[in-house]
């Protein structure tokens, strides 16, 4: 454990996301949440307007425009300091809120609805996520299958990563996509093998907070009750280098965080 980790904190500006839907959807309600997150430790703050869960229904650009540039205009104004992230697939919602002060672009379809994405990252100086995903939100839980998921997986990541290099992306992250077109196994089998994405050769995002996986395997049906198994489970990965983790509740992870950078300390004095 010689290393430290980003805490992405998930802000959610959506009706039906599968654990908060409609708990941050006005402005007030969405600022407070990033005043708490910032307060619990977290560096990144990552706004979505469209929501991702198994067969959610897709909206218009305008739509998630309207809903994300408010929230993310007021975070840019009082919390200077911290990066904001955009959560889309869209160019357009990415280019309104690159304009308004969002320095990366979290895009869940990893180059596959719309590669000019990686351009906007670049034009922009831009970070940008790359993450794979099997069929779309509406599909992926539709029998996801693969002969080899790690395999497919890496290939997947590695060809959209040479992609956004050659456009001129400086700052590419790579996530493995828990929960998005996987079955239990799978999320599990990638799991077991984050090591092996090391290979990429850029940082990687870990977001498995709350997911079904973890409801699954403890039988937790609330999603808003997977915190303290998100944390743990979190515990049982810090020896993979991860640089990013994404995360519901950022104030279990700071902890966790520090903890870590405390073992680190007393393993340099033996």
């Amino acid at each position: 454990m010689n290393h430290s980790f980003k805490i992405m904190g998930i802000l959610n500006i959506t009706p039906d996301s599968f654990s908060d839907g409609g708990d941050f959807y006005n402005l007030n309600d969405a600022l407070s949440q990033v005043e708490k997150l910032v307060k619990d430790g977290a560096d990144i703050i990552d706004v979505g307007g469209e929501s991702t869960r198994p067969n959610s229904e897709q909206i218009s650009a305008n739509e998630e425009i309207r809903r994300v540039i408010p929230v993310i205009s007021e975070i840019h104004k009082n919390f200077p300091e911290i990066v904001i992230s955009i959560d889309t697939t869209k160019y357009v919602v990415a280019l309104a809120a690159l304009d308004e002060g969002a320095t990366m672009i979290n895009d869940i379809s990893g180059l596959g609805d719309d590669a000019r994405l990686a351009e906007l990252a670049s034009r922009f100086n831009a970070g940008l996520i790359i993450m794979h995903i099997q069929g779309t939100p509406q599909t992926m839980q539709v029998n996801p299958h693969y002969q080899d998921v790690v395999g497919e997986v890496f290939v997947h990541l590695n060809s959209r990563i040479e992609l956004a290099q050659h456009i001129g992306v400086q700052q590419i992250w790579a996530d493995v996509g828990i929960g998005f077109g996987k079955t239990l196994q799978h999320n599990l089998e990638l799991l077991r093998n984050l090591e092996y994405f090391q290979k990429l050769n850029v940082p990687l995002v870990l977001g498995i907070s709350r997911k079904g996986f973890i409801g699954k395997i403890l039988g937790i049906d609330d999603p808003k009750e997977r915190d303290v198994a998100t944390a743990l489970f979190h515990s049982l990965l810090i020896h993979n280098k991860i640089d990013i983790v994404r995360v519901h509740n950022a104030k279990y992870l700071n902890q966790l965080r520090i903890l870590n950078e405390v073992l680190n300390q007393i393993s340099l004095l033996d």
